[in-house]
C-alpha cells in the first residue's frame, strides 16, 4: 500500500482525501517510481473541480506533474533502470507517493537539476516551451503581453522572452508580484487593481498593440486581451483560472483586425516521444545555462493538498509549488 491524495466527489479542496491505495506492479511498459516532489498546477483545480473531466472517471488521483526515482521496471521497458531520476507531466495521477506510469511519458532529470525543481517545472517549464517557441514563435524584436505574470509559467516564460529578445510586458495582482515578475525578465509589470491594463499596454505600445498574448486567465481577461492586439496579432488561451470564455461572436476577430485566436494545450504538443524529449530537453538545456531561473516558491507535505489548493485559488502563490510526499 501506498499513500494518495483522492478525489471521490466533486469540489472544493475539502474533497480531496488522503488514503491508502494499492498500484500492483508494472505491466508491459510500464514503470513503477517512488514521487520526490509533486508540482502544484491551476490544472489540477480543473480536475477537481470537474470543469475538466477525469479520464476514467471517479475516483481520480489528480497531478500531472512529478519527479522520482524508479523502484522497478515491467516487461518491454527499455532505456531505463532502477534508480534512475526521472521527471513527467503525464498522464494525470501524480498525487501519490508512488506510483505506475508508462516509460514513454517518462524523461531522464540531469544531475545538475534536483528532482524537487524538476517536478516543479515539467509541466510549467514545457508549457513555456510550447507557448513561445511553437504556438507563436516568439523572436527578436516582438513584444508580447502576458497574463499571470508572477504565476508559475508566467516567471518562466518572462526570462526565457527576455532570453530570445523579446519586449514582455505582464499583468499581475499586487505590487509584491510585481516586483517579482520585473526580477523575472519582465519589462512592465502592469497592477490590474490599480490600473486598467488595455490602457496601459496601448500606452506602452504608442498605440499599437502587441504581437501576441499569453493569457491563461479566461473570463476576465479576454475582451481587453483583444483589444491589447495589433492587427494580426494572436491570443493564445491557454488556462481559464477565472473561468471559461463565453461564447462569443466569431466576427469580432475580423473587426478587432484579423486577429488569430488559438486554444493549445500542452499534451497535444507532447503526446508523441519525439516531440516530448525536444521540449523537455530543450526545457532542461535553457535552465543548465541560467537563462531561466526556476525556484520553488512554496512547498507543502502531500497531505496537505487542500490547503495548497486553496492558496493556490485563492492567489496566494507566487511561481512554482511542489507538494512533498
Amino acid at each position: 500500500m501506498t499513500k494518495a491524495v483522492r478525489v471521490l466527489q466533486h469540489g472544493g479542496p475539502e474533497v480531496l482525501t488522503y488514503e491508502d491505495v494499492s498500484i500492483g506492479t508494472p505491466g508491459r511498459g510500464e514503470v513503477h517510481i517512488r514521487n520526490e516532489a509533486i508540482g502544484l498546477n491551476f490544472l489540477d483545480v480543473y480536475f477537481r473541480t470537474g470543469l475538466y473531466p477525469a479520464p476514467n472517471g471517479l475516483p481520480l488521483t489528480p497531478g500531472h506533474e512529478g519527479a522520482g526515482v524508479v523502484l522497478a521496471l515491467g516487461p518491454g521497458v527499455r532505456g531505463l533502470n532502477v534508480g534512475d531520476r526521472v521527471a513527467y507531466a503525464d498522464p494525470i495521477g501524480a498525487y501519490a507517493e508512488e506510483r505506475l506510469i508508462p516509460a514513454d511519458r517518462l524523461v531522464k532529470v540531469p544531475d545538475a537539476i534536483p528532482l524537487q525543481q524538476a517536478a516543479s517545472m515539467m509541466l510549467k517549464g514545457m508549457t513555456a516551451q510550447y507557448l513561445l517557441r511553437q504556438t507563436f514563435a516568439v523572436k527578436k524584436g516582438d513584444t508580447i503581453l502576458f497574463h499571470a505574470a508572477a504565476g508559475g509559467v508566467g516567471l518562466i516564460a518572462g526570462q526565457w522572452a527576455k532570453h530570445i529578445g523579446a519586449t514582455i510586458i505582464g499583468t499581475a495582482g499586487s505590487d509584491e508580484k510585481v516586483s517579482l515578475a520585473l526580477e523575472h525578465g519582465f519589462h512592465h509589470v502592469i497592477n490590474y487593481n490599480k490600473e486598467n491594463f488595455v490602457e496601459r499596454v496601448k500606452d506602452l505600445t504608442g498605440g499599437k498593440g502587441v504581437d501576441v498574448v499569453y493569457d491563461s486567465v479566461g473570463k476576465d481577461t479576454f475582451e481587453g486581451s483583444l483589444n491589447c492586439l495589433r492587427p494580426r496579432g494572436m491570443i493564445v488561451c491557454f488556462g481559464q483560472s477565472s473561468g471559461p470564455v463565453p461564447p462569443f461572436d466569431l466576427g469580432v476577430l475580423s473587426r478587432k483586425g484579423s486577429l488569430y485566436l488559438t486554444r493549445p494545450t500542452l499534451f497535444t504538443y507532447i503526446a508523441g516521444r519525439e516531440a516530448l524529449e525536444r521540449s523537455a530537453n530543450e526545457l532542461f538545456d535553457i535552465v543548465a545555462t541560467g537563462a531561466v531561473s526556476i525556484k520553488i516558491g512554496q512547498t507543502y507535505a502531500l497531505k496537505d493538498a487542500a490547503t495548497a489548493h486553496r492558496d493556490l485559488e485563492a492567489r496566494k502563490t507566487t511561481g512554482t509549488t511542489v507538494l512533498i510526499p
